[in-house]
């Protein structure tokens, strides 16, 4: 966790973006490191949990981080959570909280709130069209023989 904490500190004083920073961790082993850089690589999807999660994929060469836990400096944002998910990874543990986070400006209540609903009541204008069409690769999937699960 101290990792993390120096990463959000470090990369944040550096001017790459906000004040988070993230660590993975496998075997007792930091295997990924990630910091916020939003601002600096102009990237919306640039976290620290993000980055942490794609450096690890990298040195373990696969996608599913199972065995892994990750320690990040502060509660992760609904994207962020989303990504831990997919990733398989076996723990959470984080220092600060979402509310700290909105303290210094960084609120994803709004997102929290509109990730739970049906997609035709969030603020977001949303449309459905060729849902037939777009049924049929998962179709495919379904029986495609060479696929690799995840």
């Amino acid at each position: 966790m101290q990792e993390a904490i120096r990463l959000s500190i470090e990369k944040m004083e550096a001017g790459e973006g906000g004040p988070f920073g993230a660590v993975i961790v496998r075997n007792g082993k930091i295997i990924g490191r990630g910091w916020n850089h939003v601002t600096s690589s102009n990237d919306p999807t640039a976290h620290a949990e993000v980055s942490a999660i794609r450096e690890a994929c990298t040195h373990l060469g696969t996608f599913d981080l199972s065995g892994c836990e990750i320690y990040s400096s502060c509660e992760p944002c609904p994207m962020c959570l989303s990504a831990i998910y997919w990733a398989r990874l076996d723990k959470l543990t984080f220092a600060a909280t979402r509310k700290d986070a909105s303290n210094a400006g960084f609120d994803d209540e709004f997102i929290y709130q509109e990730v739970s609903k049906d997609w035709k009541t969030r603020i977001l204008p949303s449309e459905q069209f060729l849902s037939d069409e777009a049924r049929k690769a998962f179709e495919q999937w379904k029986t495609k023989s060479d696929k690799t699960p995840y």
